[in-house]
């Protein structure tokens, strides 16, 4: 008779765990972003967007889910993927690499971006990163991609994966350094056409940005530098930052005092340009893709670029939400088989939400209840400012919330109990 009802009893058991497995609630990881606030301020660009780095919360978009060509800003990707090697061993920042006969006649090519490299002539990692962020150098970045991946197929190709892991699914790769196929010579993607180029979504560059500073935050370490030597021998290359919004340099205001990140430019993609900047504590990114681009003195970029944080500036407030502190607009959660039905939540630590000061706020939570046992400072789920739409939820921008107290779990019975009756 114990055995029976010992088997009863871890039946109950096991249905109990796979209902609630079952019903667990979820928050959706992707979310189309296309137009916020943009009939605010209409920037003269076709597309745009600016986000909080820590938080992905979206501060204006202008069609921002459209594919479009990015031209050099595609760097970003082969650039994350050089660093991403160096951290695994796979390359160190002082190995030398020797370029081969196609990228030394790409990078002497003077219709593009590049520092000239020589045949036979070794360059080292450190050498070629530097030149790929600050110069725009195609054949320098190219020479990363192919000591990493053997070969700018396989490079691209690994691009291409590294997107869709980030849930970037509307890329069109060809190219590691961001011209167009045709124009890399033998170094072309097979099976594409010689016209096809790049192309991302504002808010897909806008996901990658976000990516490599989270990562690799010491990039800005680079691209911060208004000017650096490219040394090749006794051959000295003077190298200016494309981002002219660095101080020294002709769009500098100490309003937007940006460290990095990168531009690209072409005839399809206009003036593209992918900024970063601190702003009361918080890193901001923005993206603006096609922009004006008469000659190469054109600041239309920058100029967009400063007209779209003045509307950031403008229009938003930083609430800062302090670890402990309850949001009293929300009410208690539901506690599935705990000691206690209702639970109070708090924030999980120090961080912040911006909010449109012509606006009100509106809070929810991503789950319909909690399990328990759950502790004090254990992530019970997030805070969801709905009206907030974020690059990484559908719901709107998380905050990541706790319970005030410790919440154990009821017994056996009672939760059998709950089960079938509640």
């Amino acid at each position: 008779m114990k055995r029976f009802f010992k088997a009863i009893i871890c039946l109950l058991s096991f249905l109990l765990v796979s209902s609630l497995a079952l019903t667990a609630g979820t928050v959706s990881a992707s979310t189309s972003i296309n137009n916020i606030n943009a009939d605010e301020v209409n920037l003269d660009v076709k597309a745009a967007i600016t986000i909080d780095q820590k938080t992905g919360e979206v501060l204006y978009a202008k069609n921002a889910a459209q594919a479009l060509p990015i031209a050099s800003m595609s760097k970003l990707i082969t650039i994350y993927l050089t660093l991403q090697a160096i951290k695994d061993g796979k390359l160190s920042w002082n190995q030398k690499l020797t370029p081969t006969k196609n990228i030394v006649k790409l990078s002497n090519n003077s219709d593009y971006s590049n520092v000239p490299l020589q045949e036979k002539h070794q360059y080292t990692v450190k050498q070629l990163y530097e030149a790929s962020l600050i110069e725009s150098a195609n054949g320098a970045v190219m020479m990363l991609a192919q000591a990493v991946y053997g070969s700018q197929e396989n490079a691209v190709n690994q691009m291409r994966t590294l997107l869709k892991k980030w849930n970037i699914t509307d890329a069109q790769i060809y190219t590691t350094c961001g011209l167009k196929n045709g124009e890399v010579g033998s170094d072309a993607y097979p099976g594409a056409g010689k016209n096809v180029e790049n192309e991302i979504p504002a808010v897909g560059v806008a996901k990658i940005v976000d990516h490599l500073l989270t990562d690799y935050p010491e990039i800005l370490n680079t691209s911060k530098l208004a000017e650096l030597d490219f040394k090749d021998g006794s051959t000295v290359t003077k190298m200016q930052n494309w981002n002219w919004m660095l101080k020294g340099l002709s769009q500098y205001d100490s309003a937007y005092p940006l460290d990095g990140l990168k531009t690209g430019t072409s005839e399809k993609a206009g003036a593209c340009f992918a900024g970063t900047l601190k702003y009361k504590g918080r890193r901001l990114i923005t993206i603006v893709m096609g922009a004006k681009h008469v000659d190469g003195t054109d600041p239309s970029r920058f100029t967009q670029t400063k007209k779209m944080l003045d509307y950031v500036y403008n229009n938003y407030q930083l609430y800062i939400y302090k670890k402990g502190t309850q949001l009293t607009n929300l009410k208690g959660i539901k506690v599935n088989d705990g000691n206690q039905k209702i639970a109070n939540l708090v924030v999980k630590k120090d961080t912040g939400i911006w909010q449109k000061t012509s606006s009100t706020g509106k809070l929810a939570f991503s789950k319909s209840a909690i399990q328990a046992p759950i502790k004090k400072g254990q992530l019970a789920g997030y805070y969801l400012f709905t009206n907030n739409p974020s690059i990484y939820s559908s719901k709107g921008t998380k905050l990541a919330a706790t319970v005030r107290e410790n919440i154990d779990q009821a017994n056996i019975f009672v939760r059998i109990w709950h089960f079938f009756f509640k």
